[in-house]
C-alpha cells in the first residue's frame, strides 16, 4: 500500500477469517465432547492447515478464508497492520495445525497433546476475532530484533491512555461484584435451572407422540 514502508495487511479481514476458523473449530470440538464424533474435526484440521500453508508459503491473498473474510468486511474501511508479525503468527498456526493433523488425521489417535493444541488454537483465534489481539504477534519481538510496526490498535507504540480507556476503582469493583454474582447465581439456582423446560403449548410433545 502507498504510504507504508513495509508490507501490510487488512486487519479487518484477518479478524473475520479468525472468526470463521474459530467457529468451525469450536463446533467440531463440541461434536467430539457431546457426540464423540471426530470426523468433522479431521476435515477442519485439514482445511485449517491448508489455509495457513497458503498464507505462509504462497501468498495471503490466495488464502480462502481471508478471501471470504474480505467479502464479509468489504464495506468497512481497512485497518492496516504489519505483515511480518502476522506471518510469524501464522507460522505458529502452521505448527499447531500440523501437530493436530499428524496425530488426529495421520496417526488417527487423540491424546492430551491434541487436546491442548486444539485449546491453544481456539484461544488464539478467539482473541484475534473478539478482541483484535494477535497473541502470536506478541512473540514476534522475542525472536526478531526489529520492532513490529503497524500493530492493531497501535499497541506497539507506548503512549498514554485516553480518559475513555482508563478503568476506575468503582468499575473494577463492579467487575468483581459481577463475578461474585455469577457464582452466587449458580449456588442458589442450580437446582431450579437444572430442570428441563416443558413444552408450553404442547406442540412438540404431540408431534413426538405421533
Amino acid at each position: 500500500m502507498e504510504g507504508y514502508n513495509i508490507p501490510v495487511l487488512n486487519e479487518r479481514e484477518i479478524r473475520a477469517s479468525a472468526g470463521i476458523l474459530f467457529l468451525a473449530t469450536f463446533f467440531s470440538l463440541m461434536l467430539i465432547i457431546f457426540k464423540n464424533n471426530f470426523l468433522p474435526v479431521k476435515y477442519v484440521i485439514t482445511l485449517f492447515l491448508t489455509d495457513f500453508i497458503i498464507r505462509v508459503f504462497v501468498n495471503p491473498k490466495y488464502s480462502p478464508t481471508l478471501i471470504i473474510g474480505r467479502l464479509i468486511v468489504r464495506n468497512q474501511v481497512p485497518e492496516y497492520v504489519g505483515a511480518r508479525q502476522k506471518k510469524f503468527a501464522w507460522t505458529i498456526g502452521v505448527v499447531l495445525s500440523a501437530t493436530m493433523f499428524i496425530f488426529l488425521v495421520v496417526v488417527n489417535a487423540y491424546s492430551p497433546i491434541t487436546g491442548i493444541t486444539c485449546l491453544v488454537c481456539l484461544i488464539f483465534l478467539f482473541f484475534e476475532s473478539a478482541f483484535g489481539i494477535c497473541l502470536g504477534c506478541k512473540f514476534y519481538s522475542i525472536f526478531h530484533k526489529e520492532k513490529a510496526q503497524y500493530c492493531p490498535g497501535e499497541i506497539c507504540d507506548a503512549k498514554s491512555k485516553q480518559d475513555i480507556q482508563k478503568t476506575s476503582i468503582v468499575q473494577m469493583f463492579i467487575v468483581f461484584g459481577f463475578i461474585a454474582y455469577v457464582f452466587l447465581t449458580v449456588f442458589l439456582f442450580q437446582d431450579q435451572f437444572s430442570k428441563k423446560p416443558h413444552d408450553l403449548f404442547g406442540i412438540f410433545g404431540s408431534s413426538q407422540s405421533k
